[in-house]
């Protein structure tokens, strides 16, 4: 297969170096509406070549396009692709409106194009581990599950803005943290099946008074900083999740999970991570707690090849192994070594979405997933506005055919 890739940001060069790997993709090329930014890409990593514009690749003969672009334009770019009948890519979010979601899923149910979102909290240790614990019934009822993004704005992202977003930056370095929703819903959801159904959401409008979450200043009028919501999901259960932009936390992973179940209790925090389970007899206090931090660990030496100029506050989310938990012998093995990132989950999205257009398969984060994964922080962002109303979440139900592997 052939992919373009649009948008060429610290983020991306991720990803064009492990599909530079596969054995199954043929040429990547790239597009930036800075081309010296893709000329040098090109350079880099010896790609097949570059497109002066968005519609001159999807002109052209690629099969895909991955979408690495800001994030509120994903959903209007992968639809216009979706339309020139090129397979998506897309960083998360999927979309900042329901009626993009509902656009791109429409789309792919029409056209049997593959949709992918590059949700890396679907493979984060943790989740990876409640998954499978979950499909083996050792939870017994998960009826209440946590889902916390927390990454502070002075860990990197006033950099990250001031690179993507020029002179006038701070417009949009006030980018609503519900409408960034999936590294919190993504590992409840991804290991839990079901969906949310309402939400109830509270902002905390931010005091910094630096020009950044300022409604006069904000593209979306938008002060909130942080933001916190309780979401009723469709099985009878509850989940809360945090998308934090002012906090204290400077280390640790910024995507952490809890899940409580009525057997065992699976708990990260930024130091360790353990699984609680409670007695089969009537004495509970013959349960126990197995700390299980080491099968979940991604911290070890990995390659940062090609990633030194990465700005410091980003260096750790491409500073990440695979864990044991993750079973790496579905992977190429030209990815053996090759840089990583985001808790050891690009070498799983990167392999994912190769396999779905190569196969025709849906990919785990499929549109209907991905669709899960970003609406509910759309309407909670919505519930935050109206003081915390609570509304119902649209759902576009599940995938046709799932993913096997």
């Amino acid at each position: 297969m052939k992919i373009a890739v649009i948008g060429t940001g610290q983020f991306a060069r991720s990803f064009i170096s492990l599909w530079q790997l596969h054995p199954a993709v043929a040429e990547v090329y790239a597009c930036d509406l800075v081309p010296e930014r893709a000329a040098e890409h090109q350079r880099r990593h010896s790609l097949a070549g570059t497109f002066g514009s968005f519609e001159e690749a999807l002109a052209s003969d690629v099969d895909a396009v991955a979408i690495m672009t800001q994030r509120w334009s994903h959903g209007p770019l992968a639809l216009q692709a979706l339309e020139a009948g090129k397979h998506v890519y897309s960083a998360v979010p999927m979309a900042i409106e329901i009626g993009q979601i509902a656009a791109i899923v429409n789309k792919v149910e029409q056209t049997g194009l593959v949709y992918m979102m590059g949700e890396t909290s679907y493979y984060n240790p943790v989740v990876v581990w409640a998954r499978q614990q979950h499909a083996e019934g050792a939870f017994g009822r998960v009826f209440y599950a946590e889902g916390d993004y927390v990454h502070d704005m002075d860990n990197g992202f006033y950099k990250a803005f001031q690179y993507s977003g020029g002179p006038d930056w701070k417009r949009v370095a006030s980018y609503p943290p519900m409408l960034y929703p999936t590294h919190s819903i993504g590992g409840i959801l991804g290991a839990l099946p079901t969906y949310a159904s309402t939400v109830s959401c509270l902002g905390i409008s931010d005091d910094r008074r630096d020009g950044v979450f300022d409604r006069e200043v904000s593209e979306w009028g938008n002060d909130f900083s942080n933001m916190t919501a309780l979401f009723e999901l469709a099985d009878g259960g509850a989940m809360r999740t945090n998308e934090f932009r002012r906090v204290g936390y400077w280390k640790g992973p910024e995507s952490r999970f809890r899940f409580f179940g009525t057997e065992s209790v699976v708990e990260q925090s930024t130091t360790c991570t353990t699984v609680s389970i409670k007695s089969d007899g009537p004495d509970y206090r013959k349960g126990t707690t197995i700390d299980i931090s080491e099968k979940v660990s991604t911290l070890g030496k990995t390659s940062l090849a090609g990633f030194e100029d990465i700005d410091p506050a980003l260096l750790q989310s491409f500073m990440s192994r695979t864990a044991p938990v993750h079973d790496r012998s579905r992977l190429p093995p030209e990815f053996e070594g090759a840089p990583n990132g985001h808790e050891g989950s690009h070498h799983f999205l990167a392999d994912d979405f190769v396999r779905a257009v190569t196969t025709r398969t849906q990919p785990p984060v499929n549109a209907w997933l991905a669709a899960r994964f970003t609406a509910p922080g759309i309407i909670a962002h919505e519930s935050a506005q109206r003081g915390g109303q609570r509304l119902p979440i649209p759902d576009f139900g599940a995938a046709p055919a799932e993913a096997q592997w």
